[in-house]
């Protein structure tokens, strides 16, 4: 069945805005009487049928509804914005394997160079891409996509509490990303309900990089013995992620 985003505000007037009623009237050729299911981004979904098409606005008829649970473990993956359209890809699978922020980064090897009014299109354009995601994949909660910013500026944002902070990094020090979870785990008595992950770019973080995450807490992790490129990292990290916090076992 189709999904479209009915944002919240959206939710009392049941009216489609006009991006999302073109493509249901004219892309999709749906029409009065036809049953599509719509979610609000935050949780909520609904089974919904077209009523009235008023001004190119298509107006629902909302039935049953259901909230999605939170996933017991909120993940920030920041990402050094790669050359491309691979941000493109690490955005999509980000949605697809549950992450809850996106945080693109401009490293000082990070091949794309943004001014303000670029970073702020970017940013559009990925919590598009972001919004379609979750069209296709039937996730009801809607990342949020940041402004792409330096590292150093990214790290002045303070973490949430207890959050696990880690990096990618081929340095020797780097640990598997299980063994620093148990050590989260024996260390806190519970599993981290917030985790921040950063991918480096093609060519991976500078070292002063590195040390700059460091000194703010980040724990370098490894992943594996074989150098992966940049949207492969993310997709790793994430999967890793996902795989032991959204279903841990309690042992």
């Amino acid at each position: 069945m189709h999904r479209f985003h009915l944002p919240v505000d959206h939710w009392e007037s049941a009216t489609l805005d006009s991006k999302e009623s073109h493509h249901c009237l004219q892309v999709l050729r749906l029409e009065e009487g036809n049953r599509i299911t719509v979610f609000d981004g935050c949780g909520r979904e609904s089974m919904a049928t077209i009523g009235s098409i008023v001004a190119g606005k298509v107006s629902l008829h909302l039935t049953a509804s259901a909230t999605t649970p939170s996933p017991p473990c909120a993940i920030t993956i920041g990402q050094a914005v790669p050359k491309g359209k691979n941000m493109d890809l690490i955005v999509q699978k980000a949605v697809e394997l549950g992450a809850a922020h996106i945080a693109p980064l401009l490293s000082d090897r990070t091949v794309i160079q943004l001014d303000s009014d670029d970073s702020s299109k970017k940013q559009e354009k990925w919590q598009s891409t972001v919004i379609e995601a979750c069209k296709q994949c039937g996730q009801n909660r809607i990342p949020s996509v940041a402004l792409p910013v330096p590292p150093r500026d990214f790290f002045q944002i303070p973490p949430q509490k207890n959050a696990l902070l880690l990096i990618a990094s081929l340095q020797p020090d780097a640990r598997p990303i299980k063994t620093v979870l148990k050590d989260y785990r024996q260390s806190h008595n519970a599993f981290p309900k917030d985790v921040t992950v950063l991918v480096g770019p093609e060519g991976d973080f500078t070292p002063a990089e590195i040390a700059l995450s460091k000194s703010h807490g980040y724990q370098p992790v490894t992943l594996g013995p074989i150098i992966l490129r940049t949207e492969t990292a993310a997709i790793y990290c994430l999967s890793v992620l996902a795989h032991e916090l959204f279903t841990p076992t309690q042992e």
